[in-house]
C-alpha cells in the first residue's frame, strides 16, 4: 500500500467527508495545494456506461473557455494546398509525408496533431506510435478535417478532448492550481455539460455516478453530481 507524505496526509485532514458543490470544490483544492509547481486541476467522472459496447462509449471534445494555461504545440500533416492555411493559422510545425518519416525515426516534440483526410493514407503508418499517446488524428475530435485552420485555433484555444476509460471514468484536466478560481468553475462547467450531452442512447439508470476533482499532487474532493445535473439541465 502507498504511504502518503505529511503534506499530503494534511492536505486530506481538511476535505470534509461530505460532498461539495463545484463552487466549492475547486477553490478548496487550491488552497489544499502544497507542492512547489503550479499542478493541474483535473476531474474524474464516473459515469453509468459500459464502454465494452460500442454504443455505449462516451468520447468529445470541449474548448475550455479560459484554456488549460499553456500553448501547445500543435503538428499538421496536410497536402501542399492546405500547408499555408496551417501556418497562416498558428501552426507550429507544418509539413506532409517528411513529418510522417520524423515521427517514425522517434521524434515527438509536439503536442497535438491534425491531419487532412488525404493525408491519412500515411499518417495511419503511425498508429502505433501516435495511439497509446492520445495524439492519433480522428474525425471525432476534429483533429482530421480539411479545416485546419479552424482545428489549429481551437486546439491552441483549449480545446480538451474526453474519453470513457475501461473502467467507465472520464479524467480531463480543467485548469491549473494558479487560476481565478472562477475559471476553473467555468472550464469543469463547460466540461461537464459536454460530457452531459455526449451521453448515448443505450446509457440506462443513473448517467453520472460521481465527480471527483484533485490537483496532481493532492487529495480528491468528492463533488455533488446531483447539483451538477441540475446545474446543466437548466
Amino acid at each position: 500500500m502507498r504511504t502518503r507524505g505529511k503534506n499530503y496526509t494534511a492536505a486530506k485532514a481538511k476535505v470534509e467527508d461530505r460532498a461539495y458543490g463545484l463552487d466549492e470544490a475547486l477553490p478548496l483544492v487550491q488552497q489544499l495545494k502544497f507542492a512547489k509547481f503550479d499542478e493541474t486541476v483535473a476531474l474524474s467522472i464516473r459515469l453509468g456506461v459500459d464502454p465494452k459496447h460500442a454504443d455505449q462509449m462516451v468520447r468529445g471534445t470541449v474548448v475550455l473557455p479560459h484554456g488549460l494555461g499553456k500553448t501547445k504545440r500543435v503538428l499538421v500533416i496536410a497536402g501542399p494546398d492546405k500547408q499555408r492555411e496551417a501556418t497562416e493559422a498558428g501552426a507550429d510545425l507544418v509539413g506532409g509525408d517528411e513529418l510522417v518519416d520524423k515521427i517514425q525515426g522517434g521524434w515527438m516534440d509536439f503536442d497535438a496533431v491534425v491531419a487532412t483526410p488525404d493525408m491519412m493514407r500515411v499518417v495511419g503508418k503511425l498508429g502505433k506510435v501516435l495511439g497509446p499517446r492520445g495524439l492519433m488524428p480522428n474525425p471525432k475530435t476534429g483533429t482530421v478535417t480539411t479545416d485546419v485552420a479552424k482545428a489549429v485555433q481551437e486546439i491552441q484555444a483549449g480545446k480538451v478532448e474526453f474519453r470513457v476509460d475501461k473502467g467507465g471514468i472520464v479524467h480531463a484536466p480543467v485548469g491549473k492550481t494558479s487560476f481565478p478560481p472562477q475559471n476553473l468553475i467555468d472550464n469543469a462547467t463547460a466540461l461537464l455539460d459536454s460530457i452531459m450531452k455526449a451521453k448515448p442512447s443505450a446509457a440506462k439508470g443513473k448517467y453520472l455516478r460521481s465527480i471527483t476533482v484533485s490537483s496532481t499532487m493532492g487529495p480528491g474532493v468528492l463533488v455533488d453530481e446531483s447539483r451538477v445535473e441540475a446545474a446543466v439541465k437548466r
